[in-house]
């Protein structure tokens, strides 16, 4: 586990109606699907070839009474998950769902920075080292974005916390400054601070395709809606940013467009 400590480790997305929400994917991504065969609720797993990417369950009563829509969120490795839990709380985040077990899995909270942006702490059981991808596979995750509702403040609450590093800045003009970071050396992701038409700070997964074009066609051609791109990235690459059929935001990430 020593070298997924602050690194982005799983997803999932919760939904209002699971089958759709699976058949979506699928289609748009290219993954595979099984029941994962826990005990509980029921949790599907997706998978990109031989390699376990996210997960899927239905949104839980008590959220969807809290007002949560669908969505996205990432998990991130820790060792010590009390400890952490305590350090978001210092720092001024809050805990939306305390410690909980998963049985023969480990152990997570759900939390939040202290501008509302949600994120899962994880503790695995055991010792689980799955190989890693080579970077751009398709079907893996290939960038991770911050919507912060402050840069700076963002920056310095998940810096601490994880010990992430600033990689390059990108001066984006009136958006801002656009700040890259690394977990273990290798960039992962970037922060920018919220722009108006997102509605509350978050985090957003960038999924790996072949060709963005291609991509967004089957977005919509499945039920859901393109809300940006395809747009070239600094480094070449080509973005979709969109929602599925339940309004779950993510995005999508390609060397071609």
């Amino acid at each position: 586990m020593a070298k997924n400590i602050g690194k982005f480790v799983w997803y999932d997305v919760m939904t209002s109606d699971m089958k759709a929400a699976e058949t979506f994917y699928c289609g748009v991504i290219g993954w595979t699907a099984k029941d994962s065969g826990m005990t509980g609720p029921p949790y599907t797993l997706f998978s990109a070839g031989p390699t376990m990417v996210a997960g899927l369950m239905t949104l839980p009563e008590d959220a969807r009474a809290m007002g949560v829509p669908p969505c996205w969120t990432g998990y991130i490795g820790v060792d010590d998950l009390d400890a952490f839990v305590g350090r978001v709380k210092s720092a001024g985040g809050a805990i939306r769902r305390p410690p909980s077990d998963i049985p023969g899995i480990g152990r997570f909270a759900v939390v939040a920075d202290p501008h509302g942006a949600a994120f899962i702490l994880f503790q695995p059981s055991g010792n689980p080292e799955a190989p890693t991808p080579a970077p751009g596979t398709p079907g893996t995750v290939g960038w991770h974005e911050l919507y912060a509702g402050n840069l700076d403040a963002a920056w310095a609450f998940y810096e601490n916390l994880f010990g992430w590093t600033k990689s390059e800045a990108v001066d984006m003009g009136q958006m801002g400054i656009y700040q890259t970071f690394a977990t273990g050396g290798h960039a992962v992701g970037g922060m920018m601070k919220k722009p108006p038409q997102i509605p509350v700070p978050c985090w957003v997964y960038y999924f790996n395709v072949e060709a963005a074009d291609a991509a967004a066609a089957r977005v919509t051609q499945s039920g859901g809606k393109v809300a940006n791109g395809p747009v070239q990235v600094p480094g070449g690459s080509w973005i979709v940013q969109g929602f599925d059929p339940q309004g779950a935001f993510f995005a999508i990430v390609a060397p071609k467009r």
